[in-house]
């Protein structure tokens, strides 16, 4: 299992919400932005209003797991950050990943 890359600083994710693209689904949120990096990493934010620690732990596994299996799809060079709903603590992680599909195809990230 390869390592994610993932986005870390406060700064790296102002980035992607300031002057990335956003997409946006019932389970999932979509921030995408170009990198000069040349591989996709990932960034997920789950808020209060998805609930109590549990669900919001629940939630970016579920997010990440996701990614895993879309990530050799995921062309080069872009910062993507997650940000986690309300209906996505109670979906499943097929749900999760189809959202992700079609939120990373309207972006054009998806080869």
């Amino acid at each position: 299992m390869a390592k994610l890359c993932v986005l870390k600083l406060n700064t790296e994710f102002r980035g992607a919400y300031y002057r990335g693209k956003s997409f946006v689904h019932p389970l999932l949120i979509a921030y995408v932005r170009k990198n000069r990096y040349g591989i996709p990493r990932i960034g997920i934010t789950t808020g209060k209003k998805i609930g109590k620690a549990v669900q919001r732990n629940r939630c970016r596994r579920l997010i990440r797991e996701a990614y895993r299996h879309i990530l050799p799809e995921i062309s080069a060079g872009v910062d993507i950050v997650f940000v986690a709903r309300g209906a996505t603590a109670g979906s499943h992680c097929a749900k999760v990943e189809k959202a992700m599909r079609d939120l990373l195809k309207k972006a054009g990230v998806l080869s």
